[in-house]
């Protein structure tokens, strides 16, 4: 039986079967999601938040747990979207800025604005643009470097110290 799950800031619902992963339904939503291990729970890059429903999921294994206590950005409702299986109905989700930005076009479009919130890096979580803040190109450009951005050489040096 397909379980619904909804996607915050986006205001998407989508079905997935029972034991399906959060981490197919972003791919689904053509999400930009770097998957930088291969849904193996060791990169972060799927990292999500899980604003209700937690107990509908299953329960953060070791790897998961070890990978989380990395991510800066890390709270008490932190999941890797790989790892997370929904197990039941009532699943809401919360993608971290930058995650349902489908290309840096999207974000062109924010030059000159004011963040309405702070502006994350999808990976270090370094503040790129503080709330209130103009939003510039030098902002696009630190996000275009994340492409260039070795994430296994990140983590293994974070999990080192």
């Amino acid at each position: 039986m397909a379980k619904i799950v909804q996607l915050q800031p986006i205001n998407q619902q989508t079905a997935i079967e029972t034991n399906g992963s959060l981490l197919s339904i972003l791919i689904n939503k053509d999400l930009d999601v770097l998957r930088e291990c291969g849904g193996r729970g060791m990169c972060a890059t799927c990292h999500v938040y899980v604003q209700d429903g937690m107990e509908q999921l299953t329960p953060v294994n070791r790897r998961e747990k070890r990978t989380l206590e990395v991510i800066t950005t890390c709270k008490t409702n932190s999941r890797l979207a790989c790892q997370a299986r929904v197990m039941g109905d009532g699943v809401v989700v919360e993608l971290p800025p930058g995650m349902y930005i489908n290309s840096l076009q999207d974000i062109e479009v924010l030059i000159g604005r004011r963040a309405e919130q702070n502006l994350l890096h999808p990976i270090t979580g370094q503040v790129l643009v503080e709330e209130g803040k103009l939003i510039t190109r030098s902002m696009m450009r630190q996000i275009a470097d994340t492409a260039d951005f070795n994430i296994g050489g990140y983590f293994a040096q974070s999990s080192d110290s």
